[in-house]
Parts: C-alpha cells; structure tokens; sequence
C-alpha cells in the first residue's frame, strides 16, 4: 500500500505551507494526501455531553461548512499527486483511529504551532498531542520550512534506552531509506559530563531498532542541562533539514517529561520534526544484548 500524508488542513499559511510541504514529500516517495479539515481537537465528543440533541447540532456544524468543503476539494486538484479531502467537526480519538486505520500506512502533518496565528496554534498543539497519545506518527512542519524540495538530512535524536518502532513507524522506513541521501546523524545530548560510553550505546539503539539500516549514521555528543537545546544546537550545527525523536511509551511521571521535550521541539524546531512512536516494550533478549555490548566495550 502506497503511504498516506494527512494533513491538517486549512487556508491560513501554517496550514497552506504544511499542505504544499507535504505536496513535495508526497511526490517524492510516491505517496498520496489527504486534506483533513477539523475545528476542533478534543479527547471526549462534545456532542455526546449534551445529550439527544448532540446529533442534530453536529450535522448542523457539517452542513455549514458546505463551501469549506468546496475550496478544499479545489485545492486538492492543484497539488502534484493523487488528494482526497476528509471532514470532521473534531479530532477525536477515535476519528484518528478510523483515518489511520483506512488510510494505513498513515503520517500526520501539521504546521508548526504558530504565535501570529494562536487559534491554529492551540488547535495544532492538541492534535499533536492527541496523536503523539495514540501512538500515530507525526510531522510538524515550520512555515520557514523550503517547499522546493523534500529532506535529505535527518538528525536523530537518541539516548541510552533500546527501542522497538512501532508498527506504524517501521511503516515509514522506506520513505527514510528513499530520502535520506545527505546522511544521518544520532545526537546524544549529556547534562554536565561528556559521555563516550552514554553516546556509542544510543547509536547501537539506533542501529539495533533497524530505523536507519539503508545507511551508517555519524555519531555527535553534545553537551547540555537542557535536553531541547542541546537537540537544537544539533540541529544547526549539522545542518539537518529532518529532525526524528522517539515517543515512547512510558511511566506517568517520566511521560510528562519527555512529552515536554517533544513538544519544546515541535514548537521550536526551525525545521521539521517528525515523532516516531516506539512499541510499548523493549524484547528482552534485544536489551540484554545491549547491556551486555556495552559492558563488554567498556
């Protein structure tokens, strides 16, 4: 199956230069779009909570948006590859279940949250993380981001922890070995001593979860107490035009740091960020074989 990019769509620039990003990657690796036009993110259907006449005031929000629907399907005859168009009054969880399932394999694009325009910056955070909750692979993409040409040079950001992809993100493999011709590099950020050892176990992560097996990646440390701004530092010193994090699945506590760091770099990244959700655990054998590796070099 041919992959899909959904994109959060809209006729404000975050959204139209998200739309016209996609547009190139699509052409790229042969993939088609989806304009996905929603008013809402939420985790709970606020037309269920008022109850009988939830339905009807629904229907009334749908058949309003007649003409929105109109210009959508416009602007998916001009772009380069095969578009359809896909309404919702809200994304719920359930509503990106059922888009990722018909449309799998599925990657969701977003513009990058953005100050001048707050409504669609509120909007663009929730959906990133209902998304991010639902374990759906996520790209987010900067308005200064070049439409000219697709990525070619990804910065992966990696700690010590093996990982397993996800389902839907070894779905998205292929399109990575097609693109990433300028190279890959595993940056291991350190808070307040430089860590040999802390660095050569993420790159055997990186290497062992088969997430870059078309190349051998670079390795970089980078000193910083700042996890985010040690990411970015990496960022411009390699010139990355993609950066990849991990979202793993984690304890309640440890959750909401990393989600803070994530969200840090879909807001702040000065180009692409794309979110690859891991399995819910490592197989014991793949971390006992890290553990060990790691003590046999020390």
């Amino acid at each position: 199956m041919a992959l899909t990019l959904i994109v959060l769509s809209g006729f404000y620039e975050p959204a139209r230069h998200a739309i016209h990003y996609a547009d190139k990657l699509a052409q790229a690796v042969h993939a088609q779009v989806v304009l996905l036009h929603v008013n809402r993110a939420s985790l709970l259907d606020p037309y269920e909570l008022v109850g009988a006449v939830g339905e009807k005031y629904h229907r009334q929000e749908l058949a309003g948006q007649s003409d929105t629907v109109v210009a959508l399907h416009q602007l998916a005859r001009s772009l380069h590859v095969p578009a359809a168009v896909e309404m919702a009054t809200d994304l719920l969880p359930d509503i990106a279940r059922e888009l990722a399932t018909r449309y799998a394999p599925a990657l969701f694009v977003l513009g990058q949250p953005d100050a001048d325009h707050p409504d669609y910056a509120g909007m663009t955070a929730m959906c990133a993380e209902l998304l991010r909750a639902g374990h759906y692979p996520v790209l987010t993409v900067p308005t200064t981001t070049p439409t000219t040409h697709p990525p070619h040079r990804f910065l992966i950001a990696a700690d010590r922890e093996p990982f397993v992809l996800g389902a839907a993100a070894q779905a998205l493999r292929p399109m990575l070995a097609q693109l990433g011709t300028g190279g890959v590099v595993v940056a291991h950020v350190s808070d307040g001593v430089e860590d040999d050892d802390g660095c050569a176990t993420a790159l055997r992560a990186v290497r062992a979860s088969g997430l870059v097996d078309f190349t051998h990646p670079e390795l970089r440390g980078y000193l910083d107490s700042d996890y985010a701004e040690g990411v970015l530092t990496a960022t411009q010193e390699v010139a990355a035009d993609l950066v990849i994090t991990l979202a793993r699945q984690r304890s309640f506590m440890s959750d909401l740091f990393h989600r803070s760091i994530t969200a840090r770099l879909v807001e702040q990244c000065p180009v692409p960020v794309l979110v690859l959700p891991t399995a819910a655990e490592v197989p014991q054998d793949a971390s006992d074989a890290s553990d060990a590796s790691s003590k046999t070099e020390a």
